[in-house]
């Protein structure tokens, strides 16, 4: 019994908190001297003090503050919040909140944990384990997948392969290391999918054909890709760029086997694909097919305008009026415009409105709506002129199948393009009969059939009827730039030039992308001689037509014009990098660099002008003037053998040729030629010259006979001179009689008179092939022209020539023969 102990009865700490303990009355603190003296002094300070307090619920316990230090007031009262022996106080009157009565000796109250110190520092990651290195290398491989892709959107394709490249070596790597660290199971196939396909898009980026599909065969061939026979598409595309058109069609196929009927519009796309295939191999029937079958699924626009085409190059017209039909009934899914109005005066609702109808939306709808009229005027104009006996019953019946479907606005411009058709077989009647039968429909077709119209009477050079319906345009429709410039066009005609630049310039404020009115208004300049702001529109055209040579030459003529030579040779040589057969500009590149000295240059450009078109006048004289000049004879009289071609009634190039003969020594030939010239032009005086005094200098007997023939040929010349010089008196005189006679004897006296004089002029007036009536020389022994002496200098660049021939004295140099 001395080891039994009695449970004692537990003790109730939570007893006697109800009695009233004086030591907490408050309200005798201020005539506690304790109290008040630690508060104006450091008494209170002063070290803690233990203290027994009797009938409390602590049971006589001392107290403890909050920091687990026993603490009294100064006069002994426990503080708020002490416990007694390191017991923590209760802080509720439940049991379950763990409290107990027993003491826990050398415990303070620590909810928060304070007083066992800082955590300890986190473990840090061991980079060097095999489980962290996969982590790095599968975000390196991710990270260069983007700045693939990244690249490519900035359209750095080379970058984008680098990257992909690189990004496929590390994914490599990465499956390395997991089959060394014996994590083969945990191989991510959706990264090396990723990998192989940014590979493969990327070698088809840069146009590397064989390595990407190289690529694309791997993703297929692995079964553990499900869904990868769908890239049969992107490798079938890529052998349509190869023109591989078979195996493109059997990918395209084997891609549709293995997509689902729950992809309509996938399966849809591809069967476009495949129907234009078979367009480019020429297989018409195969594509009707196809596009028929999509016509029949989900019909849209660009597959019913195919279809159109397919039965065009087929011929056959039953099968293009079913499929123009077809097309007419594609639905477009696009709301009228109607949304777009305001329904009332609401200042806030009209800016809506206006906000909407520029919105992407709108946009959208506008260019869908556009896409389709285009498709369908462009099926009608091909097809009608095909499936009736004539094309204006096509026509007919397209307008008929138009006006009866949702593009019922564009029957008149059918019957605009009817007209349009008869003007280009030339039926003209016709085409105007048309188009005035729009007079009196509403002002936009009116206004286009107007144009067209103003057009027509312009070309036919019926300029008042040009002008007519070019006032009809502009009444109907202000804005219309082709009726402004058909205005201006009339005033163009009709030399006043102001007037015409200010209708240009409307016609490019209403549309500024109207290049006939900024072309137009570049040449109105010229002629007003505003050659700063002709240029300036010809610079802007050239901002819109790059390649038009017609502009490229106009701004090298406005530059010359400028007085600007080296700018006019740049512009030209870009007309010759566009056309580079064009003699005209080539003749132009060579007078510019003649007109800056360089010889050699302006030779090379007149010979390549001269061997596309051997006809030019122009280009002929300066070669024979340049080896004249040069003293190259022989090659000089080719190119007046070709002059004599292109001009056979002139007899100046055929004395060249003698002239020729005779300075290169020749003087047999030079004799054989002036006796030829003569005999087609008995008459021509410097022949007869030349005849007389070659037979003078070889001593032939002819002498005597050309002397002869001179001497009647100048007696002729001078009676002809005579009678020219009297007629011209005796107008004058007439005229002067004729004033005076119509004032003394009444008009039937002065006609008389009037009447014989003309005959006289008339019967005096020398032949319009007489060559030689400038000819002055009456001797024979006098200096007379030489028929070479034009060609040996240019008066633009003040060269002279001085002939080596005892025979002929030096004559100074004229310009007949200049190219301008």
């Amino acid at each position: 019994m001395e080891n039994v102990h009695l449970a004692v009865e537990e003790d109730d700490i939570y007893s006697g908190y109800n009695d009233y303990n004086p030591t907490f009355d408050t309200e005798e603190l201020d005539n506690d001297a304790g109290f008040q003296e630690a508060v104006r002094t450091s008494h209170g300070r002063r070290p803690p003090m233990t203290a027994k307090f009797s009938g409390t619920a602590a049971g006589g316990r001392p107290l403890a503050s909050s920091y687990g230090a026993r603490m009294t007031s100064s006069i002994g009262r426990p503080m708020t919040g002490a416990v007694l022996d390191g017991a923590s106080r209760p802080m509720s009157a439940v049991r379950a909140a763990g409290y107990t009565s027993s003491r826990a000796r050398g415990s303070a109250f620590d909810p928060l944990g304070q007083s066992r110190g800082p955590a300890p520092a986190l473990e840090e990651k061991k980079e060097d384990l095999p489980e962290e290195k996969i982590k790095l290398l599968e975000k390196k491989v991710n990270d260069l997948i983007t700045e693939s892709c990244m690249a490519q959107s900035t359209g750095n394709s080379q970058l984008a392969l680098e990257k992909a490249k690189e990004a496929e070596r590390k994914e490599r790597v990465l499956v390395r290391q997991r089959e060394q660290s014996g994590n083969a199971e945990q191989v991510n196939i959706d990264l090396t999918y990723a990998v192989l396909l940014n590979l493969a898009n990327q070698y088809e980026n840069n146009e590397m054909y064989p390595e990407a599909l190289s690529s694309y065969q791997l993703i297929v061939k692995n079964k553990m890709f499900t869904n990868a026979g769908r890239l049969r598409v992107n490798m079938a595309n890529i052998w349509v760029k190869q023109k591989n058109y078979p195996k493109a069609i059997k990918l395209y196929r084997m891609a549709l086997d293995h997509i689902s009927d729950d992809y309509k519009e996938m399966r849809i796309k591809i069967m476009q694909n495949i129907g234009t295939v078979f367009v480019l191999l020429g297989q018409y029937s195969d594509a009707v097919a196809s596009f028929e079958h999509i016509m029949s699924k989900s019909p849209n626009v660009r597959t019913g305008y195919n279809l159109v085409l397919c039965y065009y190059a087929v011929r056959d017209p039953d099968g293009m009026k079913n499929a123009f039909h077809r097309l007419l009934a594609v639905p477009l899914d696009v709301q009228h415009e109607d949304k777009y109005i305001a329904a009332n005066d609401d200042i806030r609702s009209n800016m809506l409105m206006e906000a909407l109808k520029n919105d992407k939306l709108y946009q959208m709808e506008r260019d869908l709506k556009a896409r389709a009229e285009k498709y369908v005027m462009t099926a009608a104009k091909l097809i009608a002129p095909v499936i009736e006996s004539s094309f204006a019953a096509g026509f007919d019946w397209c307008v008929d199948m138009v006006k009866n479907s949702q593009y019922v606005e564009l029957a008149n411009d059918l019957e605009i393009n009817k007209a349009i058709t008869y003007l280009r077989q030339k039926d003209f009647n016709q085409a105007v009969a048309i188009l005035k039968t729009f007079e009196k429909k509403e002002s936009r077709v009116k206004s286009a059939a107007s144009t067209n119209l103003s057009a027509l009477f312009f070309l036919e050079k019926d300029y008042e009827q040009a002008e007519r319906y070019a006032d009809l345009a502009m009444i109907a429709d202000r804005y219309n730039p082709g009726a402004l410039v058909n205005k201006g066009n009339t005033e163009f005609v009709k030399q006043d030039y102001a007037k015409a630049a200010e209708f240009f310039k409307e016609a490019l404020r209403n549309d500024s992308s109207c290049t006939e009115a900024l072309r137009n208004l570049g040449l109105t300049y010229k002629k007003l001689n505003r050659l700063e702001d002709a240029l300036d529109c010809f610079l802007k055209l050239h901002a819109i037509l790059r390649d038009s040579a017609e502009v490229m030459y106009q701004l090298a003529d406005i530059y010359e014009q400028l007085e600007d030579p080296h700018q006019a040779v740049e512009w030209l040589m870009q007309v010759i990098s566009v056309v580079p057969n064009d003699p005209k500009a080539l003749a132009k590149l060579g007078d510019l660099h003649d007109l800056e000295g360089d010889k050699s240059q302006a030779l090379h450009y007149y010979l390549e002008s001269f061997r596309l078109f051997p006809c030019d006048m122009e280009v002929i004289e300066w070669l024979a003037a340049y080896y004249v000049q040069t003293q190259l004879y022989e090659k000089a009289i080719h190119y007046f053998d070709r002059a004599i071609l292109v001009q056979p009634s002139e007899v100046r190039w055929q004395l060249m040729v003698a002239s020729c003969y005779r300075r290169s020594g020749n003087y047999q030939k030079a004799l054989d030629t002036y006796k030829e010239i003569h005999r087609k032009f008995p008459e021509n005086v410097e022949c007869l010259r030349f005849l007389v005094r070659l037979t003078q200098d070889m001593d032939l007997q002819d002498v005597t006979d050309y002397a002869s023939k001179l001497k009647k040929v100048e007696k002729m010349k001078e009676l002809r001179e005579q009678r020219v010089k009297s007629a011209r008196e005796g107008s004058s005189r007439g005229r002067r009689e004729g004033s005076a006679g119509s004032a003394d004897s009444g008009h039937s006296s002065s006609n008389g008179h009037k009447g014989e004089r003309l005959g006289v002029q008339v019967m005096s007036l020398p032949a319009s092939y007489d060559p030689y009536e400038r000819s002055s020389p009456k001797e024979l022994d006098a200096s007379y022209v030489d028929p070479l002496g034009p060609l040996t200098e240019r008066p633009k660049t003040g060269a002279k020539v001085r002939v080596d021939d005892d025979d002929f004295a030096d004559e100074e140099l004229g310009d007949e023969l200049l190219p301008e």
